[in-house]
């Protein structure tokens, strides 16, 4: 098999249970793991680009009618009350939710919900897939589903003829096996992509900065794989075999294995609008940029041009939301997106180390971003709400986990879950606010939490994964 041959996509989405009872302004989160229902949502019809969304006329985007405007002491059963829990955490809520902590997975990171209603939680750190039952009157039945596995992170269940597979994402390969409800362990697999590379990849000599593999499937059974880069900024990922930064398209088998998207990277997130063939991803920018114009940035009288100052980078270059079109470049690592009053349709700069003066790409010419979020702010799973039960106001959507800076002056990006409101024509709305807190200071860059990925449960309450505190959040509505 080609050694970019790639598969699947990621969580299947499953619609929450109804909640019509509640008030619009009660936001409940409805979400599936990091990718998209492979048997709700849509995907690319014989590896079509995906139609473009159109420009939404004055107020055509459903905007939610409150954000995380509520304070929420975070609910701990003693069983879970082990640090950073052995405090008293309080959370920023909308309005007529409560959240409490749902299961402890350590290093937990992407989730997937099963037909049946467990949900499935990677943990690449210790090759394994995590299983949480729900118990009535008790915490999670806790055990393990799938062990032995090389990074695992990514997970989609995905219907075919009426067969449901699970599709896992290592971090050099792309696997399926057949779920039957129930199930408490994986069914024997089979290798759909093999050979992707990692730190095992012999040129690569160990080094691989995002070698986890994020995967969606839609509707027409294609399949598409995100092979992330390997630095930071860098030009051989442009040039390798498959090219990294850059998203590939296969049939549900492994095979076709083609090109779709590059220029990109770190797409975490990958999930299609539900019933279009619009695929959207998540994309974590580069870091350390350098000054691309002949400007004065620290306010010393002289240019700055070319220069590695701290107040630069951390306002540059924006995170990217958007919209992933058959053929696209969205410029990495030769264009950096910059942001704008609306983060929306983002211009690019050439970047000053490897693209100067535009001398390799033009960055007028490159795909432009749907959106755009704060830099640095490290967006990973995400999943839109369209078919789930939720209120009217977040029906049309997409929960994004940030998962924060690491290296900022101050912890001031991400370290929360945000909701983007979408219209009729696929175009996203306003940046709101789900849940924050988990930042205590900033300047200190004291925490206790980092979000990584956002599902939804089978009655209709939202799920966020936490590697950093080792948790899975219920964001639930209180009457």
């Amino acid at each position: 098999m080609n050694m970019f041959a790639m598969a699947a996509r990621r969580l299947t989405k499953h619609p929450l249970s109804v909640l019509a009872a509640l008030s619009v302004t009660c936001l409940v989160l409805a979400c599936s793991g990091g990718g998209g229902d492979g048997s709700s949502s849509s995907g690319n019809s014989g590896g079509e680009a995906a139609s473009a969304p159109t420009p939404p006329a004055s107020g055509a985007t459903a905007t939610p009618a409150a954000g995380a405007s509520a304070s929420a002491t975070l609910q701990v059963p003693d069983a879970l009350a082990s640090p950073p829990f052995d405090t008293k955490r309080s959370l920023q809520v909308p309005p007529g939710f409560g959240i409490r902590v749902w299961a402890r997975v350590g290093g937990a990171r992407f989730m997937a919900l099963a037909p049946n209603g467990d949900v499935l939680v990677s943990v690449p750190s210790e090759g394994k897939i995590v299983l949480l039952r729900e118990r009535a009157g008790d915490t999670p039945q806790v055990s393990d589903f799938a062990t032995g596995l090389h990074n695992p992170h990514d997970m989609v269940f995905h219907a075919i003829a009426g067969q449901t597979y699970l599709y896992v994402a290592e971090s050099n390969r792309i696997s399926r096996s057949v779920y039957r409800s129930g199930d408490t362990q994986r069914a024997d697999s089979e290798v759909v992509v093999d050979g992707l590379p990692d730190d095992s990849t012999p040129e690569l000599r160990g080094r691989y900065g995002h070698e986890l593999k994020n995967i969606a499937l839609g509707p027409d059974d294609k399949l598409y794989v995100s092979i992330a880069s390997t630095c930071n900024a860098c030009t051989e990922d442009t040039t390798s075999d498959p090219v990294r930064g850059a998203i590939y398209q296969y049939t549900a088998d492994g095979k076709q294995g083609r090109l779709f998207a590059r220029g990109i990277r770190n797409a975490e997130g990958l999930d299609f609008i539900p019933g279009t063939n619009a695929l959207w991803m998540t994309v974590n920018g580069r870091d350390e940029i350098r000054v691309p114009q002949d400007i004065d940035v620290d306010g010393d009288g002289s240019s700055d041009l070319g220069k590695l100052i701290a107040s630069y980078v951390d306002e540059h270059p924006a995170e990217i939301f958007s919209v992933v079109r058959d053929g696209g470049n969205y410029g990495w690592p030769f264009c950096d997106q910059e942001q704008n009053a609306s983060m929306s349709n983002l211009d690019a700069t050439a970047d000053f180390e490897f693209n100067r003066n535009g001398a390799n790409l033009d960055c007028g010419g490159i795909t432009r971003a749907s959106k755009g979020i704060r830099p640095h702010a490290a967006p990973l799973g995400f999943s839109f709400l369209h078919d789930s039960n939720v209120p009217a106001a977040y029906r049309k959507g997409a929960a994004v986990a940030l998962h924060g800076c690491w290296n900022c002056t101050s912890l001031r990006a991400g370290y929360k879950v945000v909701f983007f409101p979408f219209d009729d024509a696929g175009n996203a709305g306003a940046e709101i606010d789900l849940v924050t807190g988990f930042v205590t200071d900033p300047d200190a860059r004291a925490l206790w939490g980092r979000p990584v990925d956002v599902i939804a449960d089978g009655r209709g309450n939202l799920l966020i994964s936490d590697d950093f505190a080792g948790a899975v959040y219920q964001l639930f509505p209180s009457p």
